[in-house]
């Protein structure tokens, strides 16, 4: 049996009805945790975010989720608010790979860059 990282972290995994895309393991309380843990108060359109990020995920194959492909699906729904631009300001350390972290899911491969300084 794989443990899941909420239950490392003693958060017990319940389906959540406004997530309905989230991964079996995640939790809302571990998101919450883990965006304290990077200077972050989870707001409404945090949540928008991370519904967006995993209902993404769930309409791809595990491991087909594309960087460029997700940059332009977040583009696309955010731009009402600014697009990308305005994620950047909810998350700073990237909309996808901070992103990603608090919607329980592996970023796509390219978002995270620490050898350049740069975060998608």
């Amino acid at each position: 049996m794989t443990i899941g990282t909420d239950q490392i972290r003693g958060h017990e995994a319940t389906p959540d009805a406004r997530f309905p895309h989230a991964p079996a393991d995640w939790s809302r309380e571990a998101a919450i945790e883990t965006a304290q843990q990077e200077g972050l108060t989870l707001q409404d359109d945090h949540w928008e975010v991370v519904r967006g990020l995993q209902e993404f995920y769930d309409r791809h194959e595990e491991g087909a989720v594309k960087l460029s492909e997700l940059h332009d699906a977040l583009e696309e729904k955010f731009h009402y608010k600014g697009g990308v631009k305005y994620l950047y300001t909810l998350l700073p350390g990237g909309p996808i790979a901070q992103g990603c972290r608090l919607a329980g899911l592996k970023p796509p491969g390219g978002a995270v860059d620490k050898s350049f300084g740069s975060v998608a």
